[in-house]
């Protein structure tokens, strides 16, 4: 398994292992739920990224048969 550390202050700690009891899952599971959404919401804006980039030049990419 391979780990990360990340060092939080004692009130980001505190308030991460507040967040955590509060919905009921350890600090370490919110901790990879939390760099799991992240790197969904990344993955998705980069996908989207050449299709937003490439739509004010479509008629351009169309003509040149992109």
């Amino acid at each position: 398994m391979n780990e990360l550390i990340i060092r939080l202050s004692e009130a980001e700690r505190a308030q991460w292992a507040d967040l955590a009891d509060a919905t009921g899952r350890t600090p370490e599971e919110f901790a990879l739920d939390a760099v799991r959404a992240r790197l969904r919401a990344e993955r998705d804006r980069v996908v989207a990224e050449p299709g937003r980039l490439a739509l004010p030049h479509a008629p351009l990419l169309k003509r040149l048969g992109a």
